[in-house]
């Protein structure tokens, strides 16, 4: 395989995860894409991720939460056996998430990625997104007190 093509690779690799895995919320297809000693560093939890069950135990939180996200890749660059992906999660706020009830709300949050992948496998990811704006939209009584002091 060439460069390109394992570039390439990587990238639908990372485009899988995303579809299928977080979007679909297919637990068995995790399986078969994240490394059985994956590791995964996501901003807002306290802790790394660490092996197919516990990444399995994040989707099914998220999913929880918000039953119908949905994943929209808006940029992808693969270097090396890195890829960046830019993206948009959109879903509604139906079970709890973070410490706040179910709102209701439609949401629509940014984020970024990066995985490495080893194998054909993500062996490893750090994931960011915009949390205070996610937060503000679930959770607006919690915020206002706080906007009105400033």
């Amino acid at each position: 395989m060439s460069d390109i093509d394992t570039l390439e690779a990587n990238k639908a690799l990372v485009r899988q995860n995303f579809e299928v895995i977080w979007s679909q919320g297919n637990l068995k297809a995790a399986d078969d894409i994240i490394a059985p000693d994956y590791v995964g560093h996501i901003a807002t939890l306290p802790e790394a991720v660490r092996g197919v069950a516990a990444f399995k135990q994040v989707i099914t939180l998220y999913h929880f939460s918000s039953p119908d996200i949905h994943f929209d890749i808006q940029d992808q660059i693969a270097e090396g056996n890195k890829v960046a992906t830019r993206w948009i999660a959109r879903g509604t706020h139906q079970g709890e998430f973070m410490g706040v009830a179910a709102s209701g709300q439609r949401l629509s949050v940014s984020g970024m990625s990066l995985h490495r992948i080893e194998n054909g496998r993500i062996q490893e990811s750090w994931d960011d997104w915009d949390a205070l704006s996610m937060l503000q939209s679930i959770a607006e009584d919690i915020f206002q007190p706080l906007s009105m002091r400033l």
